[in-house]
């Protein structure tokens, strides 16, 4: 077996997957001296070496470096690296040598490790059997082509993380493209709070926004209503909720109308049912009362259900006259069944009152779940829901402005992939993101974070195996990761393809250089402004100015 000419040092000591080596003083010389006035090879932090075992060739990389003894001169202290293995090389059936994860034969103490070669990174670096798609190239290796395993990333949740303006959302719009090109009849569905992701996939997306939607409110389970139009706490609060379920289940049964049928409903079964009815119900068991002190509950749900009707804010939930059984149409738009070129829905949530914001987001999280829950498994459609913005969703505090779709994500996280649903995280905070819902991601894409917080968090719910990798977070350019778990066959640094301005999310960041330059707006543009922001109209809102 060729282990190649070029020896940093030997083995000091194994330990599971980390190996500590003492450098060579050869390569310490050069190293010191630097690429171009030096001679022979170099030690770096990031490499990736190799070292022989009996068996095969185990590969790994630089984490650490360092002098081992204090005392001495710096010029005569042993210097020694630390090495987390990947894995290692075995040969095929058919000859070829193929990378494998994980590590069967350890390293001997003594052992040569060695600087790998171009043939070794192109073995280490090798498109993966199965599924899989480029998304850019692997860093250091000469533009070697880095692939995502489709099967391993999907089946399975994962996140993108990292840092405001480090390329997150161009990040999560290359993987995706990179999947739909080669699967055109996928079902994503991306929650969208900052209006960004529409023009990345052009007419391969459906956006939906308050002003096309309709998400009828008898979709909505019991909690959902709870949220929407109960508002007090304490003991009235609890009144208030009794009131209502009673007066829902109730009028979801007369809209069936027959008895039979009537009897398998229940306060959270999506059957339509009228507002009107609601009110009525309401109405009748108020005026069964004997003191009016007690009709307090009453009159302010009542108020409740007429001032979400009147405001037009609330147009995409409690709209029209006629009450219609629209659910199919409903799911076919949202889950884009059947595809027809879109295979990606995007919410643009930035229009959604923040009153109910919570409701709405939960009612699609769920959704998108039972639905797959209660698909027939041979006919069953896998979706990927991107949750961007996730740590406002899924916080580690539990924060309570989003306890209900909190739960809609934490139940998909949990029981998702045994029904075909896959979870995309975004964030830009990882540390306040829920542990136990981000510990569910089998695939990471950490992109630059320079909080210690943020790279303490990530490094928690990382393998021990790549967190020598995640040392180099805060020096990662724009639109560079850290890639580790199922969804990539070897832990690595890669750069994502760019893509080109028309393909691009929108960015929410202003060219103050250019902007500042000239002043081009007038006493119209404020009339404009005004106009839709009392309409809440923000359709074309800036249209003219200038953006990244």
């Amino acid at each position: 077996m060729d282990s190649g000419p070029a020896c940093l040092g030997r083995v000091a000591s194994v330990a599971g997957a980390k190996v500590t080596g003492r450098l060579d003083p050869e390569v310490v010389a050069a190293t010191t001296k630097g690429r171009n006035g030096g001679r022979g090879p170099m030690a770096e932090f990031g490499q990736l070496v190799k070292i022989v075992t009996r068996a095969s060739l185990v590969f790994g990389v630089i984490s650490r470096q360092w002098t081992a003894d204090s005392e001495a001169s710096f010029e005569a202290a042993p210097r020694m690296m630390a090495i987390d293995l990947l894995g290692e090389t075995v040969e095929h059936s058919d000859g070829r040598m193929v990378f494998c994860r994980g590590v069967s034969v350890y390293p001997r103490l003594g052992a040569e490790i060695f600087a790998v070669t171009p043939e070794d990174l192109a073995i280490v670096y090798a498109r993966p059997g199965g599924a899989c798609v480029r998304v850019g190239s692997v860093t250091g290796s000469g533009g070697l082509p880095a692939y995502v395993l489709v099967d391993g990333l999907l089946g399975k949740h994962f996140a993108v993380l990292g840092t405001t303006g480090c390329g997150k959302s161009c990040a999560v719009a290359t993987i995706l493209r990179s999947i739909l090109t080669h699967h055109t009849a996928g079902h994503v569905v991306i929650l969208d709070p900052h209006n960004e992701y529409a023009p990345a996939f052009g007419a391969a997306a459906e956006v939906i926004n308050p002003t096309n939607l309709h998400l009828p409110y008898w979709l909505m389970n019991f909690d959902e209503l709870v949220g929407a139009l109960v508002s007090t706490q304490g003991a009235d609060r609890q009144t208030e909720m009794t009131i209502l379920k009673q007066a829902v289940l109730q009028a979801r049964r007369d809209f069936l109308g027959d008895e039979e049928e009537a009897a398998h409903a229940t306060v959270d079964t999506p059957i339509p049912f009228r507002v009107g009815d609601v009110e009525r119900i309401i109405n009748n068991q108020m005026g069964r009362l004997n003191k009016a002190e007690g009709t307090l509950p009453y009159l302010r749900l009542l108020s409740r259900i007429e001032t979400l009707r009147s405001d037009r804010r609330f147009e995409f939930m409690f709209s029209g006259l006629v009450v219609r059984d629209t659910m199919t149409d409903v799911l076919s738009r949202i889950l884009r069944v059947p595809v027809e070129g879109k295979p990606v829905t995007v919410f643009d949530l930035s229009g959604v009152p923040s009153e109910i914001v919570d409701v709405v987001v939960s009612l699609l999280c769920r959704m998108v779940f039972d639905f797959a829950i209660w698909s027939a498994e041979a006919q069953a459609v896998p979706v990927l829901l991107v949750c961007e913005e996730a740590h406002r969703y899924v916080s580690q505090d539990g924060e309570t402005n989003f306890a209900l779709t909190r739960s809609a994500i934490a139940r998909i996280a949990k029981e998702g992939r045994k029904y075909g649903v896959s979870l995309c995280l975004v964030s830009q905070r990882p540390s306040e993101l829920s542990t136990t819902i981000l510990s569910q991601c089998n695939t990471i894409f950490a992109l630059r974070m320079s909080n210690e917080h943020d790279q303490e968090f990530v490094r928690r719910v990382l393998p021990d195996g790549a967190t020598g990798l995640l040392t180099a977070l805060p020096a990662l350019f724009n639109g560079e990761a850290i890639a580790v778990g199922e969804g990539v066959s070897v832990p690595m640094r890669l750069g994502f393809e760019e893509l080109s301005a028309n393909s691009r999310p929108r960015s929410s960041t202003a060219v103050f250089s250019k902007a500042w330059k000239r002043d081009l707006i007038d006493r119209d543009f404020l009339d404009e402004t005004i106009y839709r922001w009392r309409r809440q109209c923000r359709e074309g809102l800036f249209a003219d100015a200038e953006w990244e």
